[in-house]
């Protein structure tokens, strides 16, 4: 039931789509601007907003007569996106800055860890991976931000500004290599 390598490549696919470590800047100036990010809370909304669309996001794409493979194209796409944000730099996806007085759940719970990209990863990858191994990725997932939530002062400090820039970049990279092969497995001529 349980494959220990689909595990491995979910949760890094996840992790590079979280991309929790590249967003410990943001995390660390939602801390100053709310004084306090409840991790736990965090952390629970994220996993029950991705557990809830792995397990209903396909009835909600049948509504709309959609299916899997065409979803993961579209994920496809939307990593290729988030790959090329990590490595280039730049913006593609705007947060609403606004939403500051609820920071452990807006921005941070969704859309920051929970958000689009990896909603539209979590479908992608139901094309391919088996729900189970999904949801244990999931899980691995939801410790790791967990752990750096609780863990980002000191993180900051350890690793620095340089290092938060190159792990952002090699995971950006992770990423459009796995977009590229969601892509190649889905398009059908």
């Amino acid at each position: 039931m349980f494959n220990f390598k689909e595990i491995l490549s979910v949760s890094l696919i996840l992790f590079s789509v979280i991309d929790i470590i590249g967003n410990v800047p943001i995390i660390l100036e939602l801390r100053k601007k709310a004084g306090h990010v409840q991790s736990e809370k965090a952390t629970l909304v994220s996993g029950i907003i991705m557990v809830m669309f792995l397990l209903l996001g396909e009835s909600i794409l049948n509504l709309f007569g959609l299916d899997i493979g065409s979803f993961a194209i579209a994920g496809a796409i939307v990593m290729f996106l988030l790959g090329m944000e990590m490595i280039l730099g730049i913006t593609l996806f705007k947060e609403d800055p606004n939403a500051v007085n609820t920071a452990s759940i807006v921005p941070l719970a969704f859309p920051l860890i929970a958000g689009a990209g990896t909603m539209t990863t979590l479908i992608s990858l139901k094309a391919e991976y088996q729900t189970p191994n999904i949801l244990v990725g999931i899980f691995v997932n939801l410790a790791l931000v967990y752990l750096v939530l609780k863990t980002s002062g000191w993180l900051e400090r350890k690793i620095g500004n340089g290092g938060f820039m190159i792990l952002r970049k090699v995971f950006g990279i992770i990423l459009l290599a796995i977009s590229i092969k969601l892509f190649k497995t889905n398009f059908v001529l």
